[in-house]
């Protein structure tokens, strides 16, 4: 496949400044890069602009592109090694995303260790009252014998004798527009830039352990579905000396049989017969902590809503607490004597008319268990 224009690739014209070729290089630098953009063509639109720009960029390598456009690299020329490679990236990385100035990372500089996540499903009412418990996780930390070294007690790491200590190895290219000097990472020891010759028997050399650790958990009252909670330094050990990660817990939370939720406040469905709700009563109603009165007004009609103020959750992020919302469900009777059936008849002026009959004893029974579930 040939390749395409240097400046059509950087979106620059041919008389761009090299103040706008290395704005342009920069913008699609991040937008490319492969430790941001996971696009599964990522990696060969970040190579395609950096080549562009090693081009762009150098006062000779441009002129020699503008006179002869595209040349095979390795034509006549002795090739310093197969295939391009990614060794660039860190630099650049690091350059645009803190690292400041395009310096190599020191592989022994500590680093912070992997964060963890745990799901855990809670009851309805835990979610809204809070707990505290014990959870056990299983996770990486530092191997006790050698403090984390991966060496044999009484012995250190060596500096690596081919990259120094730096975790990188050098490769020089020479190409038609000069020498490109690529960095990868060093076979002899893997990056690490220390090579480890007795190791630790307990880690065999890797200064790290798998071990099931029992944390407590505090969740507070007021948390829902989906939320999070963060220990800090309770996630995956660091290395060189660097802190631990966090862990982080997702809550999965059980439904109710009596009580839904949204938000801060509670719904709930309460019955109601046909004489409470035509001539009003007060009724018994339960909450997330208690009994109450519930005065019903006369002649009050299915699907009315009736709050219950501060009967709702805590406020996870501040005081007071959301309200119940009771929706009242008028149940038909299912069983008539004939004399009832006929007063029906008389009221609703009807003779004829048919009064319809449902089944709602499901409606009942969970509200007689959240009655007396206390």
């Amino acid at each position: 496949m040939s390749k395409r224009d240097y400046y059509e690739v950087l979106g620059v014209g041919k008389n761009a400044t090299p103040e706008e070729v290395k704005k342009s290089f920069r913008k699609l630098a991040r937008e490319y890069h492969p430790d941001v953009n996971k696009a599964a063509n990522a990696e060969e639109q970040f190579k395609e602009v950096k080549e562009a720009y090693d081009v762009l960029s150098d006062d000779q390598k441009r002129s020699t592109y503008d006179q002869y456009g595209h040349v095979d690299p390795n034509q006549g020329m002795g090739g310093g090694g197969g295939g391009q490679d990614m060794g660039g990236f860190g630099d650049i990385f690091d350059m645009f995303f803190g690292g400041g100035g395009g310096g190599r990372r020191n592989p022994n500089a500590p680093q912070r260790g992997n964060d963890l996540q745990y799901s855990m499903t809670i009851e309805f009412k835990e979610a809204i009252f809070g707990k505290e418990l014990d959870i056990t996780i299983p996770r990486t930390e530092n191997c006790d014998k050698c403090n984390g070294s991966g060496a044999k007690v009484g012995t250190k790491p060596e500096t690596c004798g081919v990259c120094k200590g730096s975790g990188q190895q050098e490769v020089i290219q020479n190409t038609a527009f000069g020498r490109i000097v690529n960095r990868r990472v060093c076979s002899a020891c893997n990056g690490q830039g220390q090579i480890i010759k007795d190791k630790c028997s307990d880690c065999n050399g890797a200064g790290k352990v798998k071990k099931q650790r029992k944390i407590h958990v505090k969740i507070p009252a007021g948390v829902d579905e989906g939320a999070q909670l963060r220990v800090s330094g309770e996630g995956e050990a660091g290395t060189k000396g660097g802190p631990p990660g966090d862990l982080f817990i997702v809550l999965r939370v059980k439904t109710h049989e009596f009580f839904e939720r949204e938000g801060d406040d509670v719904y709930c469905e309460v019955p109601l017969t046909f004489t409470q709700a035509a001539l009003g009563d007060e009724i018994e109603i339960p909450t997330l902590t208690e009994k109450v009165k519930l005065k019903i007004p006369a002649g009050t009609q299915t699907g009315t809503y009736f709050r219950l103020k501060g009967k709702g959750v805590p406020r996870l992020r501040g005081f007071g607490q959301g309200d119940q919302q009771v929706k009242v469900v008028v149940v038909t009777p299912s069983k008539l004597t004939d004399e009832q059936k006929d007063l029906l008849r008389q009221f609703s002026g009807d003779k004829e008319g048919q009064v319809p009959i449902e089944h709602h004893e499901s409606i009942f029974e969970k509200m007689k268990k959240a009655l007396f579930d206390k």
